[in-house]
C-alpha cells in the first residue's frame, strides 16, 4: 500500500507525525541559517548586500523563499491538528496552564506555551514571507529586484522592529522546545536524559535570543554594526 494512502488511521497518525516533525526540523534549521545572513549587517551594509547578491546571483534566494512558505504552510497545517478548535477547548486548555504553573509541570506548560506561540509565528511568520517574497520577485520596494539592506533598514526602523521583536521571542521559542520534544518523542540522544536536553534547550533558546536581539538593535539603528571594522567597505 502507497505511503500516500495510509491503510488505517494509525499508519496515517504516523506519517502525519513524520512529516509535521520533519517539515519543523528543516524550518528550525532554515531560521538559524537565516539569522546567520541577517546577521551579517552586524559587519555593515557592505557585507549584508555583499551576501545578499550572493543569493540572488546563484540562484538562492528565489527557490527557497518559495520552499520554505510551503514548508511553512505544511507544517501549520499538520501541527494545527493538535490545537484545540473549539472555544469551549481552549478554554479548558487556559484553565490548565493556570493549574500547572502551580504545580511546576513543566513539560505541559512548554507544550501550551509552544501552541501559543505556533499561532504568533503562523501570523507574524506569514506577514515576513510575504515581505521577503516581494523584495526577492519585484522592485517594489528599493532600487532594485532582490533584498538590499537600505530598504530592510528603512522598514524595520520605520517600526517593523516591533512585530520582529515579537517574532524573534515567539520562533525561538518555538523551533527550541520543538527540537527538544522532538528529542524526546523520537528518543534522539536518548542516553543524554530529558534534563540534559532540556540544559541544551534552554541554551539554544538564550544564545539565538541573544543573538537576534543583537541583530534586531543594529537593524533599528541603535547599534552601530561591531563588526564593520572585517570588511574595509563595511558601512554603519
Amino acid at each position: 500500500m502507497s505511503l500516500l494512502r495510509p491503510a488505517n488511521a494509525a499508519s496515517r497518525q504516523l506519517l502525519y507525525e513524520l512529516v509535521s516533525g520533519g517539515s519543523g526540523l528543516i524550518l528550525a534549521l532554515f531560521m538559524w541559517g537565516h539569522m546567520v545572513f541577517v546577521g551579517s549587517i552586524l559587519a555593515g551594509t557592505h557585507s549584508f548586500d555583499w551576501l545578499a547578491l550572493q543569493l540572488e546571483v546563484y540562484f538562492i534566494a528565489q527557490p527557497t523563499v518559495v520552499i520554505i512558505f510551503a514548508l511553512f504552510l505544511v507544517h501549520a497545517v499538520l501541527a494545527a491538528r493538535k490545537i484545540p478548535a473549539q472555544l469551549e477547548e481552549r478554554r479548558k486548555m487556559i484553565e490548565l496552564g493556570k493549574g500547572l504553573r502551580n504545580n511546576a509541570h513543566e513539560e505541559s506548560i512548554l507544550w501550551i506555551w509552544q501552541v501559543r506561540t505556533g499561532m504568533a509565528v503562523l501570523v507574524l511568520g506569514s506577514f515576513h514571507l510575504v515581505l521577503l517574497a516581494i523584495d526577492v520577485f519585484t522592485p517594489l520596494f528599493g532600487e532594485r529586484i532582490g533584498i538590499e539592506s537600505v530598504t530592510s533598514l528603512e522598514r524595520v526602523q520605520a517600526g517593523l522592529w516591533v512585530p520582529y521583536a515579537i517574532l524573534l521571542i515567539c520562533v525561538e521559542f518555538h523551533a527550541s522546545v520543538g527540537l527538544y520534544r522532538l528529542a524526546v518523542k523520537w528518543g534522539v540522544f536518548a542516553k543524554l536524559g530529558r534534563t540534559t536536553l532540556h540544559t541544551i534547550e534552554r541554551i539554544i533558546l538564550w544564545l539565538f535570543l541573544g543573538l537576534g536581539f543583537v541583530i534586531l538593535l543594529v537593524l533599528a539603528g541603535v547599534l552601530s554594526p561591531p563588526l564593520a571594522f572585517l570588511f574595509s567597505g563595511g558601512a554603519a
